[in-house]
C-alpha cells in the first residue's frame, strides 16, 4: 500500500517520539545510576578513611602500650622513644575517628566510653612511668597487675576492631552497589541503543520506500506530463486552426455585411434628399383640413418619413460601428505577431508617459516597477494592452479622488510574465468580471462613451501572445488587471508551425 504524505509525516513523528523518548530515557536512567554509583563511591571512601583512622588509633595505642611494657621489664630508656613518639598522636586520631563517624548516631555512645577509656589508659600509663622513673618499680608492676589497664585497653581494641569490620563490610555493600549500577548502566545503554537503531533503522527504512515511491510518481507523471503535452499541443493546434477559420469567417461576414449596409445608407441619404421635394409639392397645395389624404400627406413629408429616416441612419451608423469593430479585432487576430527582444520596463514607461498629463490633471500619480528580464514579443500588442488598460483606468477614475495607477512587473518561477495595472477607480462589480471582456459588452453606469471591445480586444492580444487576461476589482479600491504573457513568443510560433 502506498504511503501518503500525510502518513509519512506521522510516521516519521512517531519515530523521532520513540527515539526522543529513549534517548531521554537512557539519558535520565545514566544520570540517576552514575549519582547512585557516585554516592556508592563516596560510602566506600568514607568507609575506607574510618577504617584506617580506627586502624591508626588502635596502632598508637598499642605502641603505646609496648612501649611502656618494654621500660617497666628493662628500665632501659630507649623503650620510651616510641611512647614519646606517639603519646600526643593518640587523642588527635581519636578526635579524627570521632568526626568520621558523626554522621552515625548510633556510634556516639560508644565513642564517648572510648573516649574515657582512652583517657583511662593514657592516665594509667602515665602513672606506672612516672612510678618506674621515681625507682619505685614494684608499685608501677603491681599498677600493672590489676590488669585494670588491660581490661580498659581490650574494650578500646574490640570497639576499635568493630568499626574496622563495619567499615570492611560498607565498603564489600559499596563496591557490590557499585558493580550492581554498573551493570544496570550497561544494560540501559545496550537497551537504548537497540532502540534507537531500531528507531534510526526504521526511519531509513521509510524514507527509502517514500523515495521510491515518489521516484515512481516522479516517473509516472513525466509520462503522463509527455502524453499531456502532446495531446495539448496538439489541441492547441487546432484551437489556433480554428480561431483562424472562426477570424476568417467573421471577415468575409463583415465585409459582406458592408456592401448592403453601404447601399442602406446610400438609399437613406436620397430619400433624405427626396424629402425636399415632397415638402414642397405637399406644401404647394392649399390647406384643405377636410382633405384626408392631404392631411396625412402633410404628416407623412413632416414627421414620419424624418422620424425613420433618423431611425434607419442611427440604425445602420450603429451597425457601421459593430462591423468595424468586428473588422479591427479580426484584423488583429488576423496579424502576423512579429517576436522582438523588448525590454518591458522601458516599454511601460514609454505607455505611461503617453497618459501621466491626464493623470497630473487629477493631481494624481503613476507609479511603474517591473522587474522582469527582457522579453521576446509582440511590441505592438503590448502597446495596444498596455495603452488601453491605462486608458479605461482614466476614463473610469473615482470622481472622488485623485487618480492613482501603478504598473508592475514580474516572472513566475515556470517563467511566465506577470503585469499588473493596478487602479483606483470606480471598480467592477463581481457579476461583470467576465463580462467585460465580452464584445459590445460594458459594465455599471455608462456615463462614459464606448463601444464594449477594448477588453474584448486586450483578452485576444494576451491570447495571441501565449497568455491570458484576469482581474479583480471592487468599489473601495479599484481594479486590478492582470496579464499574463510568455516570455518568449518565438516557442508558440514554432509550436503553431
Amino acid at each position: 500500500m502506498p504511503i501518503s504524505s500525510k502518513g509519512f509525516a506521522r510516521s516519521s513523528l512517531a519515530l523521532i517520539i520513540v527515539g526522543l523518548l529513549a534517548l531521554i530515557g537512557i539519558v535520565g536512567t545514566t544520570i540517576w545510576l552514575v549519582e547512585r554509583n557516585g554516592a556508592h563511591f563516596d560510602e566506600v571512601t568514607e568507609a575506607r578513611t574510618a577504617r584506617i583512622a580506627a586502624v591508626d588509633l588502635r596502632n598508637l595505642l598499642q605502641s603505646a602500650q609496648s612501649s611502656q611494657r618494654g621500660y617497666l621489664l628493662t628500665l632501659d630508656n630507649r623503650y620510651l622513644e616510641p611512647y614519646r613518639d606517639v603519646i600526643d598522636s593518640i587523642v588527635p586520631a581519636y578526635e579524627r575517628l570521632n568526626q568520621l563517624l558523626v554522621s552515625y548516631p548510633q556510634a556516639e555512645q560508644a565513642m564517648e566510653q572510648m573516649r574515657v577509656d582512652i583517657d583511662a589508659k593514657l592516665d594509667e600509663l602515665d602513672r606506672t612511668l612516672e612510678l618506674a622513673r621515681e625507682g619505685n618499680l614494684e608499685s608501677a608492676l603491681d599498677l600493672v597487675r590489676t590488669d585494670q589497664g588491660e581490661v580498659t585497653m581490650e574494650r578500646i581494641r574490640t570497639l576499635l576492631d568493630a568499626i574496622v569490620s563495619s567499615a570492611d563490610q560498607r565498603t564489600i555493600d559499596g563496591v557490590m552497589e557499585q558493580r550492581g549500577a554498573v551493570g544496570a548502566l550497561r544494560i540501559i545503554a545496550l537497551l537504548g541503543a537497540l532502540v534507537i537503531v531500531a528507531v534510526v533503522g526504521g526511519a531509513a527504512w521509510l524514507v527509502l520506500r517514500y523515495t521510491r515511491e515518489i521516484d515512481t510518481a516522479r516517473a509516472e507523471v513525466e509520462t503522463l506530463n509527455r502524453d499531456l503535452e502532446a495531446r495539448v499541443g496538439e489541441r492547441t493546434r487546432d484551437l489556433m486552426r480554428a480561431n483562424e477559420e472562426v477570424q476568417r469567417f467573421a471577415y468575409i461576414v463583415t465585409h459582406d455585411l458592408r456592401a448592403p449596409l453601404v447601399n442602406i445608407m446610400g438609399f437613406t441619404s436620397e430619400l433624405e434628399a427626396s424629402l425636399g421635394p415632397i415638402n414642397a409639392l405637399v406644401e404647394s397645395h392649399p390647406d384643405n383640413p377636410d382633405d384626408p389624404v392631404l392631411v396625412e400627406a402633410r404628416q407623412t413629408a413632416a414627421e414620419d418619413l424624418p422620424e425613420a429616416i433618423g431611425f434607419i441612419r442611427s440604425s445602420t451608423k450603429k451597425m457601421d460601428g459593430l462591423i468595424n469593430a468586428i473588422l479591427k479585432i479580426s484584423r488583429e487576430g488576423r496579424r502576423e505577431l512579429k517576436a522582438e527582444r523588448i525590454d518591458l520596463e522601458a516599454l511601460a514607461e514609454s505607455a505611461v508617459a503617453a497618459v501621466r498629463h491626464q493623470v497630473a490633471e487629477t493631481e494624481g500619480d503613476v507609479d511603474v516597477k517591473v522587474t522582469t528580464p527582457p522579453v521576446f514579443s509582440d511590441r505592438l500588442a503590448l502597446e495596444q494592452i498596455l495603452g488601453n488598460l491605462l486608458d479605461n483606468a482614466i476614463k473610469y477614475r473615482h470622481p472622488e479622488r485623485p487618480i492613482a495607477i501603478a504598473v508592475n512587473g514580474r516572472q513566475e518561477r515556470d517563467g511566465r510574465i506577470i503585469i499588473d495595472v493596478i487602479d483606483n477607480g470606480r471598480g467592477i462589480s463581481a457579476d461583470d468580471h467576465d463580462r467585460v471582456f465580452e464584445l459590445f459588452r460594458r459594465s455599471g453606469n455608462q456615463s462614459v462613451p464606448g463601444e464594449g471591445i477594448g477588453l474584448a480586444h486586450v483578452r485576444i492580444m494576451a491570447r495571441n501572445l501565449g497568455g491570458d487576461i484576469q482581474l479583480q476589482s471592487n468599489a473601495e479600491h479599484g481594479t486590478t488587471f492582470t496579464v499574463i504573457i510568455a516570455p518568449d513568443l518565438r516557442a508558440i510560433a514554432r509550436s503553431k508551425d
